[in-house]
């Protein structure tokens, strides 16, 4: 159900270039994920203390035309490939662990100052490789697909961009370590990323 959710998504938002101008390019970046509950204050407050353990990567591509219906909006989807890191604490400590997905994002955005612009939209992600290991144990199968929200701003000088966004994850996404504990998996990112229109 929730793969004929996501292509229904992707059906609709890319029908809405049909009369638009497409532009599109390649994207990168560096995330820093603080995974399960905490709020948005606690990344930005790990990012400030280094969070040298929670550093991930992202590249990918990224297509932008604007929605004809809804004058002055743009869709910008983009197909991401992600490695996230982070780490969760147990009684002997913290512990590391990272995971490996593709996201694809389909924001919304509206322009403004002629160099600026605000965006938001679902993220699709979909789990390829996690990494989870406790002692000798390994996690169980994750549901390798979920949904997330992001959230940003972002500036464009010419054909290179900069933006920083928030993502957190929506659905429930827990990592199961035989009978003996489960980490909340969800993410809870912010990123920051540089784009090249082509």
């Amino acid at each position: 159900m929730k793969k004929v959710i996501l292509m229904f998504c992707l059906a609709v938002g890319f029908t809405q270039f049909s009369n638009a101008q497409i532009d599109f390019g390649l994207k990168a970046g560096v995330n820093y994920n603080n995974a399960g509950e905490d709020a948005f204050k606690d990344s930005a407050n790990d990012i400030a203390d280094g969070a040298e353990a929670k550093t991930g990567y992202h590249v990918g591509l990224w297509f932008r035309g604007d929605i004809p219906v809804l004058g002055g909006l743009y869709l910008r989807p983009e197909i991401v490939y992600t490695q996230v890191k982070t780490e969760f604490e147990q009684a002997i400590g913290s512990e590391d662990y990272s995971f490996k997905k593709l996201d694809v994002p389909v924001l919304v955005g509206k322009k403004f100052l002629g160099f600026a612009n605000v965006f938001i939209g679902p993220s699709f992600q979909y789990i390829l490789d996690d990494e989870i290991t406790f002692q000798d144990l390994t996690s169980d199968e994750l549901d390798k697909f979920s949904v997330g929200l992001q959230m940003g701003a972002g500036v464009e000088f010419g054909n290179i961009g900069i933006d920083v966004r928030w993502e957190r994850g929506l659905s429930g996404n827990e990592a199961k370590f035989a009978d003996k504990f489960t980490v909340d998996n969800r993410t809870n990112q912010i990123i920051f990323g540089l784009s090249l229109k082509l």
